[in-house]
């Protein structure tokens, strides 16, 4: 792979590929990402280079081992360019009848269609499927298109076309008030102005560092992992640029050891990069130099942290420190240093290429651009999902997520990750921004969104939250060690129907307690779930206090399954479901329940299609 020692080498490069790209008859991208691999990738794509080498059409059609396209709950994806034919779920067995109809013929596989929930049509196209249409895909919507273990590709679709035009056309200065124009806010969590946080570390003196925090430990969330493995020289060329901005020559990625595919497409493409003369010395022929080295952390919550993550980089414990002192003052190895997430570094070449008056004109007034969403929990579409700022959560949860499975009610949704708040149904016309979530308790947050629905205990869901964010805290101060301990003993107690008088009042004296005096963001955002479920539903605590129930059927000491004798058709299903074989009767006659043998396993209850199986 011969280096590119100038400009117009690269532009040379991407002129040549753009030329190149519609020699082939038909692109099939087949998600490779994490989630379609568990789901079988690997299989779909052996059986079709052997089909289309059987059919004599492997020089006609290119395929393409894509990183993640977003729509998680259908996978493995397949689509056919340039028609756009999506195809959802596809298994080996479906890959001959695809070749025949769809490559050869020109024509859909109406079987393998995608079909809509609601309206129970069919819909052949990509852009077509509610999921994809009210999303605005401006930093994930490449993860479909390109190879992310070849940079041609990246380069083909404008890729480093940003870098160019700093290193040439722009001073540092220019590319940081660039950035500031556009207010891009860290995607992290914290939702800090990233140019300030770039022009702060450019003027304090030192070796300069840059570095990617791809430690993304919130349960449910994976968008940075995905970035990473779907579309790795995104990242790199937002670092790049970074660099430039500050006057950095060294950088890191901190990435999750539970990130094996992003640890090797990240390395496939750091290697690449160098090979191209992207990454090392004289950049290009700018006399720009700087390289990225990536150190994998061990999976602790609280080296998401800047502080922590940096010790943890330095090979110390992952223990935070005091914020007076910050890090782009004295960072890592005490030099200025610049921490954004993932997503944020993917944005920045986003917002060279199409300038910063376009991305400020989307989304809000004081949070521009869009923002990737990891929906997850009781909704009929999971996934990955890119809107605006300010799009409404039930513009994600109903219109783009397809609502509550099972025609449940939906609870309510907690955003922000195990120390964001649980949002409940009467602010589902909220706006999604770093300012109005913080308005009813919750928070941004990396992005992870949990939705509930009218099964969920909320004491159950606190409880839940404060036992890992107990065992993530790194036991340095004592209002989050001993606080979140003592919050989740009288949670447990709680669920346990051991609860008392007076325990939602100490939850929320503890809670104001560590929220005030806690070190770091963990111990002063990791009361959120539990004081968001008491402001919102604090019925739920009263009624498990007072009345020793759980109206969810969650907690086990505090319910009991019983069988409604005018429901009970009969059937037998939730007889033969039982493993305790606690349930007995006659055919079409009423069962009974053994309480004794019940497990309180909830088998019978799920299985149960007449709402016989009550909950007392």
């Amino acid at each position: 792979m011969a280096a590119l020692e100038t400009r117009e080498a690269l532009k040379t490069l991407r002129d040549s590929l753009k030329s190149d790209e519609n020699k082939k008859k038909h692109l099939i991208s087949l998600c490779a990402g994490s989630g379609c691999g568990a789901y079988g990738t690997s299989n779909v794509h052996q059986t079709l280079v052997e089909e289309l080498e059987k059919q004599g059409m492997s020089d006609q059609v290119e395929i393409k081992l894509s990183g993640c396209h977003g729509f998680c709950e259908k996978g493995p994806i397949m689509v056919i360019h340039p028609e756009g034919i999506f195809y959802p779920q596809i298994k080996a067995e479906h890959i001959p009848e695809i070749v025949e109809k769809s490559i050869k013929g020109g024509e859909t596989v109406q079987a393998r269609l995608f079909k809509d929930p609601g309206t129970k049509k069919q819909i052949a196209h990509e852009e077509d499927i509610p999921f994809y249409k009210l999303q605005q895909r401006i930093i994930f919507g490449k993860n479909g298109l390109i190879d992310p273990t070849n940079i041609e590709d990246y380069i083909k679709y404008d890729g480093y076309l940003a870098l160019e035009k700093i290193l040439f056309e722009m001073k540092p200065e220019g590319v940081i008030d660039e950035v500031k124009k556009a207010n891009l806010r860290g995607r992290g969590g914290g939702g800090f102005p990233t140019g300030i946080k770039w022009a702060t570390c450019r003027k304090h003196h030192g070796n300069r560092y840059v570095i990617c925090n791809a430690d993304e430990g919130d349960p449910g969330a994976y968008m940075d992992r995905s970035l990473l493995e779907g579309n790795p020289h995104s990242v790199i060329e937002g670092m790049l640029i970074g660099a430039y901005a500050v006057g950095s020559s060294e950088g890191y990625v901190y990435v999750r050891h539970e990130y094996p595919l992003a640890v090797k497409n990240l390395g496939i493409a750091l290697d690449a990069a160098r090979e191209k003369g992207l990454l090392g010395k004289n950049i290009l022929g700018s006399g720009f130099d700087f390289d990225i080295h990536v150190s994998r952390g061990g999976g602790a919550f609280v080296c998401g942290e800047s502080t922590a993550l940096m010790a943890s980089l330095e090979g110390k414990p992952g223990r935070p420190k005091a914020k007076y002192v910050h890090t782009v003052e004295k960072g890592f190895r005490q030099g200025p240093s610049t921490l954004n997430n993932v997503e944020t570094w993917a944005n920045v070449p986003v917002i060279i290429n199409n300038g910063a008056a376009w991305y400020a004109s989307i989304g809000t007034e004081h949070s521009k651009g869009t923002k990737i969403f990891s929906l997850v929990g009781k909704v009929v579409n999971t996934g990955l999902v890119e809107v605006p700022m300010g799009t409404s959560l039930r513009t994600i949860i109903f219109d783009i997520g397809g609502g509550i499975p099972k025609k449940k009610k939906f609870k309510a949704v907690q955003c922000g990750g195990p120390s964001g708040g649980c949002i409940p149904e009467r602010f589902l016309d909220l706006g999604v921004d770093f300012d109005e979530l913080n308005k009813v308790g919750s928070m941004m947050g990396s992005g992870g969104m949990i939705v509930m629905d009218e099964d969920t205990c909320m004491v159950d869901v606190a409880r839940y939250f404060m036992d890992f964010l107990k065992d993530e805290s790194c036991g340095q101060c004592n209002p989050c060690r001993e606080g979140i301990k003592q919050m989740l003993e009288i949670l447990t107690n709680i669920c346990d129907g051991k609860g008392k008088e007076g325990d939602i009042e100490l939850l929320e004296e503890l809670g104001a307690m560590i929220q005030k005096f806690s070190l770091c963001g963990l111990g002063t955002s990791a009361p959120n779930p539990v004081l968001t479920t008491i402001l919102y539903f604090r019925d739920e605590y009263e009624q498990h206090i007072k009345d020793k129930k759980c109206k969810a059927g969650v907690c086990k000491p505090l319910f009991h399954y019983e069988i409604d004798d005018n429901a009970c058709t009969g059937c037998g299903v939730c007889a033969r479901k039982c493993p305790q074989e606690a349930i007995a009767g006659e055919k079409k006659k009423p069962h009974v329940l053994s309480q004794e043998k019940c497990i309180k396993c909830g088998i019978c209850y799920d299985a149960c299609k007449f709402n016989a199986l009550v909950i007392r």
